[in-house]
């Protein structure tokens, strides 16, 4: 990980082609929310456009190394293959996410991340989520409802077709990436009241399949 990202952004150039510097800042200002809410990032199609490399596997995924092993500190890039798009996430102190999604959000959060990502479950039902969260609480219907739409705006989950009238939920990628490492080692220590090193916690959440070979988190 590069401990200096900021003077590396000042020299972008030296690691980033011209092409490739604009595709980048492209990519950074329609991940806002404010900007493309429901549709963040770019698609690979028009990323692939920009960098005038329609169709080469290796150079879109050396773009995507080089920018976040210079800036990996403090965003990451990421590929979102379901929907086919390409997003920049910021990095940020686990108080100002604190601002951004309430307990009960995050918890929700949660418990969809290890149904889908550890249980390998492709949804989860919001009479789930009900059955978790909704029995000692009042109006549960109601405050569980507010937590998803909350996490639907900023791009963690979205509406799952079950082909009934089930609500349902999957995590999109943002919402996989939004845990890190170091999160879901104190979570899991927490739940197994012992400590447990990187490579237990990457088993127990199964996460080795979110990564290229090779590439270190």
């Amino acid at each position: 990980m590069n401990v200096n990202p900021l003077n590396v952004m000042h020299s972008l150039k030296g690691i980033l082609t011209e092409e490739e510097e604009l595709t980048f800042m492209n990519i950074l200002f329609s991940s806002s929310a404010s900007i493309r809410s429901g549709n963040f990032g770019l698609s690979r199609k028009e990323v692939e456009k920009q960098l005038i490399i329609q169709g080469d596997e290796e150079k879109f995924h050396s773009f995507l190394t080089r920018v976040n092993q210079a800036l990996s500190r403090y965003m990451r890039v990421i590929y979102d293959e379901r929907r086919d798009q390409v997003i920049a996430m910021m990095r940020v102190p686990a108080r100002a996410a604190r601002n951004t999604l309430t307990k009960e959000s995050l918890a929700i959060l949660l418990y969809m991340f290890y149904q889908q990502e550890v249980l390998q479950q492709e949804f989860t039902l919001f009479d789930q989520l009900l059955d978790a969260f909704g029995h000692e609480t009042t109006k549960a219907n109601q405050r569980i409802l507010i937590n998803l739409d909350l996490l639907k705006k900023i791009g963690a989950i979205e509406d799952y077709d079950t082909n009934s009238q089930e609500k349902a939920y999957q995590l999109t990628a943002i919402g996989v990436h939004m845990f890190s490492d170091s999160f879901l080692r104190r979570m899991t220590e927490f739940s197994q009241s012992n400590q447990l090193n990187k490579e237990e916690v990457l088993k127990f959440f199964k996460r080795y399949n979110l990564y290229q070979k090779g590439e270190n988190e």
